[in-house]
């Protein structure tokens, strides 16, 4: 079955906004990556100052392709530019956010979103 990489991102309130914008910039940097399924970027609403960055794939081989592969060329200025880099050429913006962890689980069971 599948894998889910969930990238925690502990992000200011001043913030959020280019957090958002970089992310809406990077489309279809991850999703024409191979053995990639879906993506989310999830907003806290309260209580929080940690956004969710929701990635699945097929298994393990493919993140790890995508890791080595366009995420790292991404973070270092090359590519099309990663969301959290900003995505520029030449001198690198500071991240938007001040940390960074990764979970990773097995999905185990599933059900498909409900059809109108």
């Amino acid at each position: 079955m599948s894998i889910v990489k969930i990238n925690v991102l502990t992000v200011p309130e001043e913030q959020r906004e280019i957090l958002e914008k970089r992310f809406a910039s990077r489309a279809g940097t991850v999703e024409s990556s191979d053995g990639f399924e879906w993506f989310e970027l999830l907003r806290p609403i309260e209580g929080t100052d940690q956004y969710l960055v929701y990635t699945r794939w097929r298994d393990e081989a493919a993140f790890q392709a995508w890791m080595e592969g366009p995420m790292k060329a991404a973070h270092q200025g090359g590519g099309q530019g990663g969301a959290e880099s900003g995505g520029e050429g030449g001198e690198r913006p500071k991240p938007a956010a001040s940390g960074s962890t990764v979970w990773s689980f097995e999905v185990v069971q599933q059900a498909a979103p409900k059809k109108d």
